[in-house]
């Protein structure tokens, strides 16, 4: 039986890029702008000299930089492409260090519970994102 499933998961497996579920990259944006948060707080936390303003800008600066140079062409979750082509498990990696991270800084912040809560909702991206996940694989 050939379901609208079945034609979707073929079609990217022909090299096209995966439908992605508007609230899906809803859950996405906020996800990105929890992580810059989080790892602005724990920029701001690490000292109490006047440095603590620049390092949590620095940090979330880092960060958005890298995230938005470096992309897999015609990337489903994103507008457009970045200023550096990178294979689609690089860019896997890339976004699971950036999550990972700001999960880490909750738990250096001393919230466990919030970073816990942080990393299950990434995984639930993921998980629903698995047309992008393994289209990714292949790139």
């Amino acid at each position: 039986m050939h379901t609208a499933q079945s034609a979707s998961i073929s079609a990217y497996h022909g090299g096209k890029r995966p439908p992605m579920n508007p609230a899906n990259l809803a859950l996405r944006f906020l996800l990105e702008l929890a992580a810059l948060g989080a790892l602005a707080w724990w920029g701001w936390a690490q000292t109490d000299s006047w440095w603590r303003a620049p390092l949590a800008i620095g940090v979330v600066l880092l960060a958005a930089i890298v995230w938005g140079t470096f992309a897999v062409p015609n990337d489903p979750s994103r507008g457009g492409s970045g200023l550096v082509h990178i294979p689609g498990i690089a860019r896997l990696g890339l976004e699971l260090l950036i999550f990972g991270g700001a999960a880490y800084a909750l738990r250096e912040l001393g919230r466990p519970n919030l970073a816990a809560v942080f990393a299950f909702v990434v995984v639930v991206h993921y998980a629903w994102s698995y047309e992008r996940v393994a289209w990714l694989m292949r790139q």
